[in-house]
């Protein structure tokens, strides 16, 4: 069971380095939100399932799987938001122009 809850926890810190990095090299608001919020989502869900199995069956893994399921519907919305700002704000796309 250690090695399993060490793996999830290795996932997310994986995922979390990638979407940091996505965010520092890509092109555009876009791009950006796209490897922050994917990333971040696996992330924060990979130490979630790592929490929940050393918990074991108690009150507080209930507790994180409504987190958990808070976090699912509230992490969508949030970069919805933000990209739906940056569209109406005329935000162009980066697009790569072929000579």
């Amino acid at each position: 069971m250690t090695w399993i809850v060490l793996l999830f926890l290795v996932l997310g810190v994986v995922f979390n380095i990638m979407g940091n990095l996505g965010v520092l090299v890509f092109p555009d608001v876009y791009t950006r939100l796209q490897a922050s919020s994917t990333c971040g989502t696996t992330a924060v869900f990979s130490v979630f399932i790592a929490s929940m199995l050393i918990t074991g069956l108690s009150v507080m893994t209930a507790k994180i799987l409504v987190i958990t399921l808070f976090f699912l519907v509230s992490s969508p919305v949030a970069a919805h938001i933000v990209a739906r700002y940056a569209w109406n704000k005329d935000m162009v796309v980066w697009r790569k122009f072929h000579d």
